[in-house]
């Protein structure tokens, strides 16, 4: 990992955002909880994304599907028989790798080496290898015959490829055995597709329209590392719109454009986005695209946008014999929708929010560190400190505190000196400090610190919460100041 990434782990500990899971008893590998300030900010993410995706379209309904399903679900969704990664063991080092990412790898080293004609060799035999009646065998071919070592050992000394099925098993009832055995979901797109009809029924919904859900899956990863961008307990903001055959390419394109200005509006560099097509879709999809994020750990894939054809819903009326069609009144026809699905991870946007907002600085000869969130985005709207510990002005900055918490995360902090103050809520991302001293105990007001300019204006007690209202409305075109 970068010495960047580095730090921005080291601060999200050091600062309450992430911590590893019970990690008093050594803790569990890829598994990850989010302290006072991690939950805060993925709550906003996790608000946003709904104010934009649901409260804003008049034909989008959302639901809140069960972790547990039918085991039934899962094998008319293809994850049964085919939710497998091709995985490869290094001898020396006993760790085991994604052989598709390997050879990914070593094709950008090649590009980054000046070497684009044999990079473009490998590629092509890559995406041959993908399309192989034998994936795994194809795949151990390419890092036979391009040597390629292992990144943690360096050593050239490989098992053969092997697909893992990465579905989390468990049993219901009093009883384990074949007949109580059930799946952790490993997507929560299924939940909205089996509950499709029920949604179209119970909601004053019509083709186009769209379900939406936010919610957590579990998935079996082996290669589990990176902080929390590969985890294995993770949460999905997932869409799935439902449209008439033949109108799948156009609404493709209008979900593309869509989510990438929602990222935008988050405050993410349109720089550091880009989008990556599918070299080989999904057996389900006739179109595949990714947004992906310049992560500090490189380029990495934040959403999908996928165009799901009939697959889901034409494999659920098949294995539960209940129709899945629509009525067009107008045509009189019947028939199963093609879906368009947007689907981004909430923790790994959290992610890249917080290597986005990651800054260093120097202030009149000293050290900073800063997280540059939107307001919107921030875990702690204001903060509000008493200069010194006097009692009254103890009682006026924590009454200012009561008043903005009707409305906001605000915090109230009196140890401590005030640059120390200052510099704490700078890591948490704290957009306004408000501070209460001796000029205000003479009826002058308070002074109000900008996080990323450090300029500090005065302004009457009375009207700060107008002030903060109006500072982080202005700040994010478009969003409420919530």
């Amino acid at each position: 990992m970068s010495n960047r990434f580095d730090k921005v782990v080291a601060l999200c500990k050091r600062r309450g955002f992430i911590f590893q899971s019970s990690e008093i008893y050594g803790g569990l590998g890829a598994t990850y909880d989010y302290g006072p300030a991690g939950v805060e900010l993925k709550r906003n993410v996790s608000k946003r994304w709904w104010q934009h995706m649901v409260y804003a379209h008049e034909n989008i309904e959302g639901v809140d599907a069960a972790i547990l399903m039918h085991p039934t679900v899962w094998k008319a969704s293809g994850h049964v028989e085919a939710f497998h990664d091709p995985l490869i063991d290094d001898r020396v080092s006993k760790r085991r790798y994604r052989a598709d990412l390997l050879i990914e790898s070593h094709i950008n080293r090649l590009r980054a080496s000046d070497k684009a004609e044999r990079a473009d060799f490998v590629h092509e035999r890559f995406i041959a290898a993908l399309h192989a009646g034998d994936v795994p065998r194809a795949l151990h071919a390419i890092i036979m015959e391009e040597k390629i070592r292992a990144p943690d050992s360096g050593a050239f000394d490989w098992t053969e490829v092997r697909q893992f099925n990465m579905m989390f098993e468990t049993h219901i009832g009093a009883l384990s055995g074949s007949d109580s055995k059930i799946y952790l979901r490993p997507e929560t797109a299924q939940g909205i597709f089996v509950n499709f009809q029920s949604v179209l029924n119970t909601s004053r919904v019509q083709i186009p329209f769209g379900i939406a859900q936010v919610g957590k899956a579990f998935r079996n990863e082996i290669v589990a590392r990176q902080f929390i961008f590969r985890m294995r307990e993770f949460e999905q903001m997932e869409m799935q719109y439902f449209v008439r055959p033949g109108t799948q390419q156009e609404a493709y394109e209008l979900w593309r454009e869509r989510r990438w200005a929602w990222h935008m509006g988050n405050g993410i560099a349109e720089s550091r986005l880009r989008w990556h097509v599918h070299e080989k879709p999904a057996h389900y999809a006739d179109a595949a695209v990714d947004i992906q994020y310049e992560f500090p750990i490189g380029w990495q894939e934040v959403e999908g946008i996928h165009s799901r054809t009939d697959y889901d819903l034409r494999r659920h009326a098949e294995y539960s014999g209940k129709k899945m069609q629509v009525f067009d009144q107008a045509s009189g026809e019947r028939y199963i929708p093609y879906v368009v699905e947007t689907s981004a991870g909430l923790d790994r946007t959290v992610l890249m929010l917080i290597c986005e907002a990651y800054r260093e600085e120097m202030v009149d000869g000293a050290p900073r560190t800063l997280m540059t969130f939107a307001p919107s985005m921030a875990p702690v709207k204001a903060a509000v400190f008493p200069l010194v510990r006097k009692d009254s002005m103890r009682e006026r900055a924590q009454a200012i505190t009561r008043v903005l918490r009707r409305r906001w995360n605000v915090m109230y902090d009196e140890k401590g000196s005030i640059g120390k103050r200052y510099r704490r809520m700078d890591e948490v991302g704290t957009p306004f400090c408000i501070t209460v001293d001796n000029e205000s105990l003479a009826g002058k007001g308070v002074t109000v610190r900008d996080r990323d300019t450090l300029k500090q204006e005065r302004i009457a007690d009375d009207q700060v919460e107008a002030y903060l209202a109006a500072a982080l409305q202005g700040w994010h075109t478009g969003d409420d100041d919530s």
